[in-house]
């Protein structure tokens, strides 16, 4: 159980361990990720400031399973609504049931004669634990879906990454991708209209030139720090 846990936290860690590149604009970004999946590669992830329309079909995603979960998080809550009210106001008085757990049982009074439960009287309760359910598991499973919260990221080692929350427009391939070779995976990058090609991992963020296929890198950390497009480097 404990290696399994650690083969998924190792797993998580490197998963974006790879080569990361920087695109001009959002049309570029995704023909460049339908271009990658044409040449095979399947571990991509891409980086924006906004949502891009269609780059989920250009990543060839399904449909997400986070619906699903709040479908199901939305029947348990309205299931647990009826229960709660008819258990409450109608539920079993067994004579076997401990005294000291009495506090659990229902309180059955009767009012003029009328129905103990009634569903006309519980649809509020029903629909305030359906509504509160569904907001619990939609948050969870976002959170858990994108594996959430993760205070370290190898590709926060990359200077020009900042930008993806302002500018600019990033793809990842991963090198556990199975098409996956840094020198040509870089050239079919640089093919495809990227501006800039880094390598990351844990160590640091290692700048891609034009002679990557003979195995050369500059590296782009604290030393050689990358000005953004829009500045004039000076500040």
């Amino acid at each position: 159980m404990l290696s399994k846990i650690r083969q998924t936290v190792e797993d998580r860690g490197n998963q974006h361990v790879g080569l990361l590149a920087e695109f001009s604009d959002p049309g570029a970004l995704v023909e460049a990720v339908e271009g990658l999946r044409e040449k095979g590669y399947t571990r991509l992830d891409t980086f924006t400031p906004f949502p891009i329309h269609g780059m989920d079909r250009a990543m060839g995603l399904g449909v997400s399973k986070l619906g699903f979960m709040v479908f199901g998080g939305a029947v348990i809550g309205g299931l647990l609504g009826v229960f709660l009210q008819w258990w409450t106001s109608a539920g079993p008085q067994p004579n076997w049931w401990p005294t000291e757990l009495n506090q659990f049982l229902g309180y059955p009074i009767n009012i003029s004669n009328k129905p103990l439960f009634a569903w006309e009287s519980s649809v509020p309760i029903i629909f305030e634990l359906t509504i509160l359910f569904s907001a619990l598991t939609a948050v969870g499973g976002m959170l858990a879906l994108n594996g959430l919260p993760r205070p370290y990221n190898p590709l926060f080692n990359s200077d020009r990454f900042g930008r993806a929350t302002d500018d600019a427009f990033f793809v990842h391939v991963s090198s556990r991708d199975t098409a996956f070779d840094r020198a040509t995976t870089a050239a079919d990058l640089r093919d495809l209209g990227a501006t800039g090609v880094e390598y990351v991992d844990h160590d640091g963020a290692a700048l891609v030139d034009d002679d990557a296929e003979a195995g050369t890198a500059v590296s782009t950390r604290a030393d050689a720090p990358v000005a953004p497009h829009h500045t004039t480097g000076d500040i």
